[in-house]
C-alpha cells in the first residue's frame, strides 16, 4: 500500500492517529523506531535546527523542500511536510505540492496566515481571507489529483485567536469543501472547544498538542479520548527540538562543570557508539564496501579504521 494510502485510512478512521513532529532526518527515525505511524515536519522544529531561530518564517523554502527529501528517505513510515503558508499564492503552493508528492512525501501542512508567519502559539498572527486561502487550497488539491488522488492536504486556520472558534469552524468547512483532506484549528484551547469543532466541522479534524508535556494553549486530552471524540490527527510537533535541546544542554553544562573536563563512566548520558552506528545503518554500509569495493584500492590508513569500526 502507498505511504499517501496508509496515511490517508488512518486519517479518515478518526482514531486521533498520532503524528509526532521531527526536526530533522535523525529525530525522524528515532521516532519512526519508537513505534509511531507517521511523521510530520515541525516547521518550529526546522527552524531550530537550521538556523537556531524562532518560527517566524525565516526558513527558506528551498531549505524546507531539502529537509523533507532528506526525512523523508530516512524513514519507511508516512511523512507530511509543513510548509508553512505554501510559498507565495496559489501558484507557488501548487508547485510545492507537486514537488512534495514527487519526492515521496505522504501530506502537508499548508496555514492562512500573512507571510511572514509564526508558530502557532505565538502572539501577533495575522490571517489572510478565507477567500485567498481557498484558492490556494483549489490549487494545491488539483495538482494532488493529477499526480497521487492520496496525498493529504491539512488546512490549517491561525484565526480562533484572533475570530474565535465560529470563524475558524467557518473557514475549515471552507478549506474542505475547496479540496482539503484535513482541518486543524490551531491554538484551539478546551476539551468544549474541540467537541464543537469535531461536530461542525465537516470532514476530519486535527488537533495539536504541541510537545505532550504542557501543551501551551490547548487542554491537554488523553489520546483515547481524542479518539473517542472523533479527532483525525494528533499532532505533537515541537517535542523533538525541545528534547533535544534539553539534553545538549544538560549535557554540555555537566561536561563545562566537571573537574577534570570529562564524565567518565556516566553512560546516562549518551548512546553507545555501537549502538547509535548500528542505528543509523553503518552495518550495511560496511556490507557494501565488502561487496563493491575492490580490496587492492583500500588504503591502510582506511582499513585501519574499518578495523576500529569492526567487521
Amino acid at each position: 500500500m502507498k505511504k499517501t494510502t496508509i496515511l490517508r485510512e488512518a486519517i479518515k478512521a478518526r482514531r486521533a492517529v498520532v503524528v509526532p513532529g521531527a526536526h530533522d532526518a535523525l529525530s525522524a527515525k528515532c521516532i519512526e523506531r519508537c513505534g509511531f505511524e507517521a511523521i510530520q515536519i515541525s516547521g518550529y522544529g526546522l527552524a531550530a535546527s537550521l538556523l537556531a531561530k524562532p518560527d517566524v518564517g525565516l526558513v527558506q523554502m528551498k531549505d524546507v523542500l531539502d529537509m523533507t527529501w532528506n526525512i523523508v528517505q530516512a524513514v519507511n513510515i508516512p511523512v507530511m511536510a509543513d510548509v508553512d503558508t505554501g510559498g507565495g499564492n496559489a501558484v507557488n503552493a501548487a508547485w510545492i505540492t507537486e514537488r512534495l508528492i514527487l519526492m515521496g512525501t505522504a501530506g502537508m501542512n499548508i496555514e492562512d496566515q500573512i507571510f511572514p508567519k509564526r508558530c502557532g502559539h505565538m502572539a501577533g498572527k495575522e490571517t489572510i481571507s478565507a477567500e485567498e486561502m481557498a484558492g490556494k487550497i483549489r490549487a494545491c488539491s488539483d495538482a494532488r489529483n493529477r499526480l497521487d488522488k492520496d496525498f493529504i492536504i491539512n488546512a490549517r486556520t491561525d484565526v480562533f485567536a484572533a475570530k474565535g472558534l465560529e470563524e475558524a469552524i467557518r473557514r475549515c468547512n471552507m478549506y474542505l469543501e475547496a479540496g482539503a483532506d484535513l482541518a486543524f484549528i490551531d491554538g484551539i484551547r478546551t476539551r468544549a472547544d474541540i467537541e464543537k469543532a469535531v461536530a461542525a466541522v465537516k470532514g476530519p479534524l486535527s488537533v495539536n498538542l504541541m510537545d505532550a508535556i504542557s501543551g501551551m494553549k490547548t487542554e491537554l486530552i488523553p489520546i483515547p479520548e481524542l479518539a473517542k471524540l472523533g479527532v483525525g490527527r494528533v499532532s505533537i510537533p515541537v517535542a523533538s527540538c525541545m528534547v533535544a535541546h534539553k539534553a545538549l544542554m544538560d549535557f554540555f553544562t555537566a561536561l563545562k562543570a566537571a573537574p577534570a573536563g570529562i564524565l567518565p563512566g556516566q553512560t546516562k548520558w549518551v548512546a553507545g557508539f555501537e549502538e547509535y552506528t548500528d542505528f543509523v545503518g553503518l552495518k550495511d554500509y560496511r556490507r557494501m564496501e565488502n561487496e563493491y569495493l575492490p580490496r587492492e584500492r583500500m588504503s591502510e590508513k582506511y582499513g585501519a579504521a574499518r578495523k576500529i569500526v569492526g567487521d
